[in-house]
């Protein structure tokens, strides 16, 4: 029987499951982040699915990151980072219904927007209430499309919400969002897998 991701994560946490995750998805992180980062003046950041909070670890080796965010659906993934990163601030809340306090200028997801009933809504209210005037959304996806290895996921890992679209429909979200110099690549193909799909923009 298919479960909701919270569900089937939070039972992750517990299997210690989330470690995996984190190596698995290590390499293609810290791409993403070598991309956003690479010019950064201070900047403030936020995880967005942020599991047990290690890309906030990575993030703030960098000298200019004034400020680390975690969000997950998941109270048990939020338990599990504040035990192992205490050194940041975290809510665990419905990523469609929370805001934060203040703008930011970086969001930054990996393996989570699929997981969304409307992954559209979620993009549409980071460019209105979560990010600053040219601040950068980017996001990263196993499952997609062109990626057929992965096509078998939701029956594999028992999750009823799992939203399979394009590389250009993702694009195609950004830039109806209101995001401009939307960019997608691939990162980490290999044989039959086709990496990573790495989305991203401006506001």
């Amino acid at each position: 029987m298919k479960r909701n991701p919270i569900e089937v994560f939070g039972e992750w946490a517990d299997l210690d499951k989330d470690f995996g995750m984190e190596k698995n998805h290590k390499n293609s992180v810290q791409h993403m982040l070598d991309f956003v980062l690479k010019d950064a003046t201070p900047f403030s950041f936020i995880d967005a699915g942020c599991g047990n909070g290690w890309v906030l670890k990575e993030v703030v080796k960098t000298s200019n990151c004034q400020k680390a965010i975690g969000i997950d659906g998941s109270f048990k993934m939020i338990q599990k980072a504040k035990k192992l990163h205490p050194e940041f601030e975290y809510f665990c809340a419905d990523l469609n219904e929370w805001n934060p306090e203040q703008k930011v200028d970086i969001v930054h997801s990996m393996e989570v927007f699929y997981y969304l009933e409307d992954p559209r809504a979620l993009i549409q209210r980071i460019f209105d209430y979560w990010l600053k005037t040219a601040g950068r959304l980017i996001i990263g996806l196993d499952f997609y499309l062109e990626n057929q290895v992965s096509h078998d996921w939701p029956e594999s890992c028992g999750i009823d919400t799992m939203k399979l679209f394009s590389e250009n429909e993702w694009s195609q979200f950004f830039t109806d969002a209101g995001f401009h110099s939307v960019k997608t690549w691939r990162f980490g193909k290999e044989n039959n897998w086709e990496g990573t799909l790495i989305v991203t923009g401006l506001k």
